[in-house]
């Protein structure tokens, strides 16, 4: 289920970003003012309606996946590096005025 998620979000993320370098700028209209052709492609209106269209609603289908994956991504079980070492007995504190033996090979180190 993830993976197929992962697959559709990263197409969303590529239409995204063919969607929004196909839009023109704020001064290509300038540029039609000098001899520029005229966009008659998408009709007399342009295809800035259409392009905008199209960008919102894969921006939302992005936003739609983002959320999903994060919500399977903090449901999923999580194995730790700790999980298979042993866990270390905590030592009693030691008692004022109680004596500890020291181990018979403590002060005895090699050099």
């Amino acid at each position: 289920m993830v993976i197929i998620l992962v697959i559709i979000h990263v197409l969303i993320c590529v239409g995204l970003i063919i969607g929004i370098l196909l839009q023109s700028g704020k001064g290509a209209d300038l540029g039609a003012a000098f001899g520029g052709s005229s966009q008659t492609l998408f009709g007399s209106a342009g295809a800035v309606p259409f392009l905008n269209k199209l960008t919102t609603g894969v921006a939302i289908a992005f936003m739609i996946t983002s959320l999903s994956l994060a919500l399977l991504a903090s449901r999923a079980p999580r194995s730790s590096v700790m999980e298979g070492k042993a866990k270390t007995q905590q030592e009693a504190p030691i008692e004022a005025g109680k004596q500890t033996s020291i181990p018979s090979d403590a002060g005895n180190e090699k050099q």
